[in-house]
């Protein structure tokens, strides 16, 4: 079992009682959610945070709730040290010693000294552990600094020597003082497994398979630090807390498939990037300022662009599965192309350019063909060589076959002819270690060219978005279905799934809900963990049957956003339990509109991909129309003989414009006389994406 409902984050300390004020430096926890974090708490001393951890501890078993509790100290020691001072390389055989052995109170504990009994027992009094953190207060044994220090064991643990910045475990003071919090956290997650025996397991010492799980962590893995006026102490808890939480069943499987049995291990060593890449929106993504009414096209667009992120983990596919996954890490060539300085064309091979008038060079044994191993050509003669072939040693410059004669061994023609004619250089096209395709970037099937020529077997990438979609009301029925009077056929589900798919997504269908709350709220909280997104459409307005903007309010989680657009208007967003939901309008016109402009890039940005702005172009007008100020306005489109036409009708329930178009006619948000021959701006689906 690895996959847990409740996620919480310690940040450790192994100093004094820190007061009533929250300070940086001492005790933080956070509790996170499907991908949500509680603010985080604070904990003044090492007894509040036993008592807390236990309680927490005790309402999650009562709930049914399995949960991952994450401490930012070693679980163990490197190699050896539980074995010399326990007589057992078990590591709970050394937690149990330091339980034995620690004092601690609120204002006064014996860490310093218990090490420097350490150092005294295990050799001269000069380590493993130094750093005295007491001023006016010498301790036998322990060394305040490392002059003249021995260890006899190794400095790090394995994990460590991987972390970049890790600090050691044996360094009792000063910044970065880890070995002062692991002697005082060790004895509390001792006290802590044998409260709930059976219950606790510890990675990774144990296999998971109990209710409660403790792991060893280190924020600054994955999280540096904090936003202006916060503790950074407090920040990261919560910010790791979410970014675990995040993460899918499959991916905690293989971060935690670890074998370290003495040394232990941080969670998330060699998976940064799926930790990082794998952050939930914040519940306020779509929050709008006080006095928001009507939202300008442009500024609704700003405003997702800068609250949205992406939400998918990485993976490493093979070049075959790669094409429209989006580039996770900055692809790099393994070497140039060409790998080698090669001929343009088919014709002879030779050093040098020659001037003008009429040259005989002495034609070499053998010639040069692609694949073939670059072999020497004596100075002053000449080679047959094939197009793509390597240059051979004494050849720079080559003549085209249809420029030559050849007579009795040797090559006549006529010059003048620059050196390096007809050649190519390597690397003139790609040079090793040139990045190749931009993280964001949706790979395409030239892509696959460039990187399979520069010698890429795998490319990493996002794992795909996937996107729910449901229809609501109790007016839909599906195709195929009898429709009574005063029924409709489902449009907007098919068509909704099929822009999914063409965006590169994972199009999930969620199915219909007629105008019931209680059933859209089964659908949602059904819905979680099997997609990312979710798109709806009708019920996103403010009346009595819209449901989805009802309930999203119910659970103080909308945002109705009234943006200044035609076809559209009302879109409801909002989050339910991690999942941020598009509430598209009822009318397939205007939630095809409302999809390929709100819905599309802000899509990307959760994929992991770039912010996707539709490409337009200026053409002329076939059509001539009247539009007032406040809104933008998108026309169903296409074009013909160089100029663009719009449906005939703009009537947002004419479905069959949108098969008709080829593309959208954007207007200004200003007033404006379109009259043939006029400059419009046209976009086509393509741009979109879609065909």
């Amino acid at each position: 079992m690895t996959s847990f409902d409740t996620i919480v984050v310690v940040d450790w300390s192994g100093g004094n009682d820190t007061g009533l004020k929250p300070r940086k430096d001492a005790i933080w926890a956070a509790v996170s959610r499907m991908g949500f974090a509680e603010p985080a708490v604070y904990l003044r001393n090492r007894d509040a945070a036993e008592t807390w951890l236990a309680t927490l501890i005790e309402a999650e078993l009562t709930a049914g709730r399995r949960t991952l509790i994450g401490f930012d100290f070693p679980f163990g020691y490197p190699a050896g040290f539980a074995e010399v001072v326990t007589g057992d390389c078990d590591p709970f055989a050394l937690w149990d010693w330091f339980e034995a052995r620690v004092e601690d109170t609120a204002k006064a504990n014996n860490r310093f000294d218990l090490a420097g009994e350490l150092n005294l027992a295990l050799g001269d009094g000069k380590g493993p552990f130094w750093a005295n953190g007491l001023p006016n207060r010498d301790i036998p044994g322990l060394p305040r600094t490392k002059a003249d220090y021995q260890n006899p064991f190794p400095d790090k643990r394995q994990a460590e020597t991987q972390a970049k910045g890790a600090f050691t475990c044996w360094q009792m003071a000063g910044a970065g003082a880890v070995g002062s919090q692991t002697f005082m956290g060790l004895p509390v997650l001792s006290r802590l497994r044998k409260h709930f025996a059976g219950q606790v397991s510890v990675w990774p010492f144990q296999r998971l398979e109990t209710p409660v799980a403790f792991v060893e962590i280190w924020p600054s893995l994955t999280v540096s630090g904090a936003p202006d006026g916060m503790i950074k102490d407090a920040w990261q808890v919560s910010e790791v807390a979410r970014q675990m939480s995040a993460l899918r069943p499959d991916a905690l499987t293989k971060i935690l498939d670890v074998t370290a049995p003495e040394e232990g291990w941080i969670f998330g060593l060699g998976f940064e990037d799926q930790l990082k890449g794998a952050l939930p929106l914040r519940n306020d993504c779509f929050a709008l300022p006080p006095g928001v009414h009507w939202t300008p096209v442009d500024e609704a667009l700003s405003r997702l662009r800068d609250r949205m992120s992406a939400v998918t983990g990485t993976q490493d596919v093979p070049l075959g599965s790669a094409l429209g996954r989006i580039v996770a890490r900055d692809a790099i060539a393994n070497r140039a192309n060409p790998p080698l300085p090669n001929t343009a064309v088919d014709g002879y091979g030779f050093a040098g350019g020659r001037g003008a008038g009429q040259h005989v060079l002495p034609l070499s044994q053998g010639r040069a063909a692609a694949g073939d191993a670059p072999g020497v050509v004596p100075d002053g003669h000449a080679i047959r060589i094939l197009t793509g072939a390597a240059l051979p040693a004494g050849v720079d410059t080559v003549v085209l076959q249809e420029d030559v004669e050849v007579l009795d061994g040797t090559v006549c023609f006529n010059g003048p002819i620059k050196q390096g004619a007809n050649t190519r250089k390597a690397g003139e096209d790609v040079a090793q270690g040139q990045v190749i395709a931009q993280a964001g970037r949706q790979v395409t099937a030239a892509d696959l060219a460039l990187m399979a020529a520069t010698g890429l077997p795998l490319i990493s990438v996002r794992t795909q978005l996937r996107v729910g979609v449901i229809s609501t009301g109790d007016e839909i029925v599906q195709a195929g279905e009898t429709a009574a009077d005063g029924q409709i056929f489902d449009a907007n589900r098919p068509m909704l799934l099929g822009l999914i798919a063409q965006f590169g997504h994972i199009a999930v269908d969620l199915g219909h809900v007629g105008d019931d709350r209680t059933a859209l709220r089964a659908k949602l909280d059904s819905a979680n963990g099997v997609v990312d997104a979710i798109l709806t459409s009708g019920g996103a307005s403010a009346g009595d049957e819209d449901h989805v903007s009802g309930l999203l309010d119910e659970a103080c989680a909308l945002s109705l956003w009234r943006i200044a657009v035609k076809p559209g208007r009302p879109l409801a967003l909002g989050m339910w339990q991690g999942m941020p939901i598009f509430g598209l309008p009822g009318n397939p016109v205007a939630a095809m509109v409302c999809t390929l402009i709100f819905a599309r890039p802000a899509l990307a940005v959760m994929a992991g991909q770039n912010w996707l702005s539709p490409q337009g172009f200026d053409v002329p007008a076939a059509f001539e129309k009247r539009k007032k100020p406040g809104r933008r306005e998108y026309l169903r489109a296409r074009m013909r003989d160089g100029k663009v036409d719009v449906f005939a009708s703009e009537g947002s329930g004419r479905i069959s414009g949108l098969s008709w178009a080829e593309g959208l006619v954007e207007l200004p948000d200003a007033a404006v006389h379109v009259q043939p021959g006029d400059l419009v701006r046209f976009i086509p689906f393509g741009s979109f994406g879609v065909r």
